[in-house]
């Protein structure tokens, strides 16, 4: 049977982000000379239709020149008749500082001591917790003391849990996607129906803010299975989903 003690204090999240224009035509000079530095890092000698192409696929991973558009987050607790749920909540919309501010609340409230509490996601070292510091820090919102890792030492991140690390048992050579866990442990993929590539398009082109919502959610809930899967712990088939979200349509 599920332990509390495995996963009950986790709070599992994923993030979505997007760049800051539309397009690389929308920056104003100082946005454009600074990205066609970035880019020539990433495609030496490109063209201007390339220049282009990397803004809108690759912009949103830079802190810099980017913007949340979406934080999900989920957690377990055991409810009635011993059956485990599993809480989902979403914060999107246009504004990323009340985004942010919501989701520094939260962890203040309820995952607030890192001796007890735990944060856990795919890749979350590397990617999640710094671009989210980052643009906290953008918005002068002071960091949740679970977050600021910025003079941590190894030992004292053990409360950042990376499925991506665990998965790699100390081999860094090669970067496993939270699909191809998926795949490998049998769980149902979160890319099937949408990808992090489609992020930029359903936010500005189709405006869907819900579409993006419930991608990211899918994607808090694979990585709850992989973690749980990485445990040895086959979860429980009668697992109960809800969801209650703040998306400002």
């Amino acid at each position: 049977m599920f332990s509390p003690s495995i996963a009950s204090n986790l709070l599992f999240l994923d993030v979505e982000t997007v760049s800051l224009a539309q397009t690389f035509d929308d920056l104003d000079a100082q946005g454009k000379a600074l990205w066609s530095k970035k880019a020539a890092k990433i495609y030496p000698n490109y063209t201007e239709e390339e220049l282009s192409i990397t803004y809108s696929n690759r912009a949103g991973i830079y802190a810099e020149f980017s913007k949340v558009v979406c934080i999900s987050v989920g957690y377990l607790f055991e409810g009635d008749d011993e059956k485990w749920e599993f809480r989902l909540k979403s914060f999107a919309g246009e504004d990323e500082a009340k985004i942010l501010k919501e989701f520094a609340d939260l962890l203040g409230q309820h995952y607030y001591d890192v001796t007890l509490h735990g944060l856990c996601g795919h890749n979350i070292r590397e990617f999640d917790i710094p671009f989210l510091s980052r643009r906290m820090l953008v918005h002068h919102i002071k960091l949740p003391a679970i977050m600021d890792i910025r003079h941590a030492k190894p030992w004292e991140r053990e409360h950042l849990i990376d499925t991506l690390q665990d998965w790699k048992f100390g081999d860094y050579k090669n970067y496993t996607s939270l699909d191809s866990l998926c795949y490998t442990f049998g769980i149902q993929s979160p890319k099937e129906a949408m990808s992090g590539a489609d992020v930029h398009s359903a936010y500005y082109d189709e405006k869907n803010l819900n579409k993006i919502a419930i991608y990211c959610e899918e994607d808090v809930k694979a990585t709850m299975r992989v973690y749980l899967r990485l445990q040895n712990v086959d979860y429980d088939t009668r697992l109960i989903e809800s969801r209650s979200s703040t998306v400002e349509e």
